[in-house]
């Protein structure tokens, strides 16, 4: 009878935990956690790889399938979607939009801070803002409290120049006149209104922040600056590249666009003349004059410092090129002493952007220029970029930053090896594949 009471107990106990086990979703776990990561674009080859053979955004999306599938009351994400590409970042969004429980993202990503944030908190010289709405809604409130802040500061101002005058003015009559009961009381007056001064709540002027002076002029050169024609570009046995092409005209701002992995780089790396194609051609305008950023600084020495970096560029003397970097928020002494390899990833994209500045390019090709850089410093690329006379071609994943910068988007199909126009920015880019995809389904359901 003992036995069976405690038979009992145990398939109770196991009905109970088999219980919670179904509503946690542990029967569909396994399921579950292998759809997420089809979704998030592994293979089911990939689900036995050891995490080391993954790459950064690999890595980053394997994370992103344990918060997916763990599901805790609280979300901290810090640059969620750096290493993801296009694809990684809308999942991203549509996860953080959906999620049930509380969510807090570090991010310079703009466009990710539009679609999904409620409140954004800054946090400058020390202290946190609140504002409520998404990251342009706390743009406008932000420059609207700046504005307010300094015409409150102008007038408290006014009215301290005001009182101390009349401080003054008491001060220098009671020191002039033999002392009564009248030059006392200018005394008494002089006083109250210094205190009144002392109790002001003062009202912080305006601070700017400090931002790198970049000036990208370039100039005319040739009308045609890049032609792609049947470019091929094979690893081995694995075509990259199978008959991509391309044309580039002066003054345009074109953004290459395309899945981690796709050949980006390669393509990149052909036009520079770091590989050569299998086949195809590519021809560089007779006038124009390339200037290359590398995601991975490639282009930098890292034993050099600053300052022997910026004078093998351009010839000038070691104060001038301290100086100049200056403009990029490099410290004299640092500019002097440090070497490149002990710069952190932000400071050598500012270093970067700084040679290009020497170099005077007409042709920028530029590789992720916006990681690492916060988001002060991707406007003011941003708006280098809009005053530079020349041509632009930049591969990149940060969406907000296309749709400031170019006017036609080209992506790298991965399955065919060949490039795809879209005209106008990113959101015009995605319009345009809605649309294409729409069709391409209604096609197939007539048909």
């Amino acid at each position: 009878m003992a036995m069976s009471g405690a038979l009992t107990r145990t398939l109770e106990q196991q009905q109970r935990l088999l219980a919670a086990y179904t509503e946690a979703g542990g029967l569909q776990y396994d399921n579950t956690v292998k759809a997420t990561l089809r979704q998030l674009g592994f293979d089911d080859s990939d689900f036995d790889l050891p995490t080391a053979a993954l790459s950064g955004g690999q890595k980053k999306l394997l994370a992103l399938t344990k918060l997916a599938v763990n599901r805790p009351a609280c979300l901290l994400l810090d640059e969620p979607d750096n290493h993801l590409d296009l694809a990684g970042k809308a999942f991203l969004e549509g996860f953080i939009r959906t999620y049930p429980g509380a969510v807090v993202i570090v991010s310079h990503d703009r466009y990710l801070l539009d679609e999904v944030a409620d409140n954004i908190v800054e946090l400058e010289g020390g202290k946190l803002e609140f504002y409520i709405g998404n990251y342009t809604a706390y743009v406008v409130e932000r420059e609207l409290r700046r504005l307010r802040q300094a015409q409150m500061a102008a007038a408290q101002q006014k009215e301290i120049s005001r009182l101390e005058a009349s401080i003054a003015r008491m001060e220098l009559w009671a020191s002039l006149v033999s002392p009564r009961a009248s030059n006392r009381r200018h005394v008494i007056q002089a006083r109250n209104k210094r205190r009144q001064i002392e109790r002001m709540d003062k009202v912080d002027a305006v601070v700017e922040q400090r931002t790198m002076g970049l000036e990208l002029e370039g100039w005319r050169g040739s009308s045609k600056v890049l032609e792609i024609i049947d470019l091929v570009k094979a690893f081995d046995d694995d075509l990259v590249l199978a008959g991509a092409n391309l044309l580039l005209w002066h003054g345009e701002r074109v953004g290459l666009v395309g899945p981690n992995g796709a050949g980006k780089s390669v393509l990149f790396r052909c036009i520079i003349g770091a590989l050569q194609p299998t086949s195809g051609v590519v021809k560089i305008g007779p006038s124009v004059k390339m200037g290359v950023y590398t995601q991975e600084h490639q282009s930098l020495d890292y034993s050099k410092t600053l300052v022997e970096m910026v004078r093998e560029v351009k010839p000038m003397y070691e104060r001038e090129a301290a100086a100049f970097l200056t403009q990029f928020l490099f410290e004299w002494k640092r500019a002097h002493e440090q070497t490149v390899g002990s710069l952190s990833g932000g400071e050598r994209s500012r270093l970067q952007m700084a040679l290009l500045m020497l170099q005077q390019p007409n042709f920028l090709l530029l590789d992720e220029p916006t990681n690492n850089l916060d988001i002060a410093s991707c406007e003011v690329l941003e708006r280098a970029l809009d005053d530079f006379e020349g041509t632009v071609l930049v591969i990149s994943h940060d969406r907000y930053f296309l749709d400031q910068t170019v006017d036609r988007i080209v992506e790298l199909d991965p399955d065919q090896g060949v490039l795809v126009n879209y005209t106008g920015g990113y959101t015009d880019y995605l319009e345009a594949r809605r649309i294409r995809s729409s069709s391409a389904s209604s096609a197939t359901s007539r048909s």
